[in-house]
């Protein structure tokens, strides 16, 4: 019987040989056994390319040195990266230049495994060092993973049928383009919801974000406007559509992810709507604002109705929310945001500059990839209703007068002339339904919403 061998280490491993390997599987190639080897040095480095190469290429000497000018340490968790750097080496290009005039090509005598690289975990991020951890954590194989993250595309290229990840409905909006919900498919959904909870919750987000943020809501954030001399409403354009993936995987890995889990997780959480589907887009809004929406649509993008979005969404865009937070402190104003709802609060000194400073905080929205919705700026000084994602904040917060009087109508009917009259959209549970509004004037106006509840309380059911 011959000897058991003993089991290669995750350095040393090796996959299939390649038999004409093109210049980006040699790079790949490199740049797993460069992470392989013993030291980040240069003899260290020229020692591990020449075992991957089966001999000592000239090349290997100057490509050493220019990654170690690039990289003073090994980016251990970024392979990918490394083999793109490798690849804009001059070294590297002139020796794929030399093997294409041979009619040749560089030989790889093995492809060795990247090295799992063990990351700090915290008290609330699992420990996802690599796809497998990923699936595990998912309940799913690796197989599935890559089938549900589709990061090539292939969903987008299929005709419909039931292999698709999402479907979608089309809703229209008087005078601007319709909105497109994509909405996930069971399976997919579920595994977008364990990622919510166990990896995009625990990542900080900047304290002037209120929406979809345990903790915070409208109320919270409308709060921070009370009482001011005047107060700025601005809408950013097509918001989800408009975040790509590219910071997506950015957040992911500035939160410590390695780069096979963000890429991973970014095609998880990301889709391009098919071109059928956009074919299908029904009529609203001008040419211009329908021709912005399906470009946006047609590439990864973060769906409307996946329950990761409004997370990730906020992650995305901390850079955003820091620059316009500095920028309203400056002027000696309070910014908070609620989803794509910017909103800006101040005294006199702001007030009299507000169209200067709705200017410069565009072209900040502008420069970090978005764009406000010019129709809906708005500005209100003391004397007029002030409002902040549907609030009134004028002295404290207040649900509107029209909604206030809309729910007081629908409860005195409720009484007058029993629940049923009242219940025109067919609500399952009415009852429910009429506590939930009243417990949201309540927690704007306790005042006005304890009227309501005692008017509630005299409807017979």
């Amino acid at each position: 019987m011959p000897a058991e061998l003993p089991a290669p280490s995750a350095g040393t491993s090796t996959l299939a040989r390649v038999p004409r390997p093109t210049p980006e599987d040699v790079a790949s190639a490199l740049a797993a056994g460069f992470l392989g080897a013993a030291h980040w040095d240069k003899p260290s480095l020229v020692a591990a390319g020449t075992d991957v190469l089966g001999a000592r290429r000239r090349w290997l000497g100057p490509l050493a040195t220019g990654l170690l000018v690039l990289y003073p340490r090994a980016p251990a968790d970024a392979p990918r990266q490394l083999a793109a750097s490798i690849t804009l080496q001059a070294s590297f290009s002139a020796a794929v230049d030399a093997a294409a005039r041979r009619f040749s090509f560089i030989p790889l005598a093995h492809h060795p495994a990247v090295a799992a690289t063990a990351r700090p975990g915290s008290p609330t991020l699992p420990v996802l060092d690599g796809l497998s951890d990923l699936a595990e954590l998912l309940e799913v194989t690796v197989g599935e993973l890559q089938w549900f993250a589709d990061t090539s595309l292939w969903n987008r290229r299929a005709g419909p049928g039931h292999l698709h990840h999402y479907r979608y409905e089309w809703r229209l909006r008087p005078g601007r383009a319709p909105r497109l919900l994509e909405i996930p498919g069971k399976r997919l959904r579920a595994l977008q919801r364990t990622v919510l909870t166990s990896i995009l919750r625990p990542l900080p987000v900047h304290n002037a974000a209120h929406g979809f943020v345990p903790g915070r809501s409208a109320i919270t954030g409308a709060a921070e406007h009370t009482g001011r001399r005047a107060v700025i409403a601005l809408d950013l354009s097509t918001f989800f559509s408009t975040v790509t993936p590219a910071r997506i995987y950015g957040a992911l890995r500035q939160a410590g992810f390695p780069e096979a889990v963000a890429h991973t997780l970014t095609g998880l959480c990301t889709h391009a709507v098919p071109p059928w589907v956009l074919t299908a887009m029904p009529s609203g809004g001008d040419s211009t604002e329908r021709f912005a929406l399906r470009r946006a649509l047609a590439a990864p993008h973060l769906p409307q109705g996946a329950p990761t979005s409004p997370t990730l969404a906020n992650l995305s865009v901390r850079r955003l929310d820091a620059r316009l937070s500095g920028f309203a402190a400056a002027a000696g104003a309070t910014y908070t945001r609620y989803a794509d709802d910017l909103a800006f609060s101040g005294d006199a000194p702001f007030a009299a500059r507000a169209n200067a400073f709705i200017r410069a905080a565009g072209r900040i929205v502008t420069e970090e990839g978005h764009s406000l919705n010019e129709a809906k700026i708005r500005v209100s000084p003391a004397g007029t209703r002030q409002q902040v994602t549907g609030i009134v904040v004028n002295e404290h917060t207040n649900p509107t007068r029209r909604d206030y009087d809309a729910l007081k109508a629908i409860l005195h009917n409720c009484t007058t002339s029993g629940p049923a009259t009242q219940n025109r959209g067919n609500v399952p549970d009415f009852r429910a339904h009429l506590r939930g509004r009243i417990g949201w004037v309540e927690s704007l106006n306790p005042a006005r919403g304890q009227r309501l509840r005692e008017q509630f309380e005299k409807i017979s059911w």
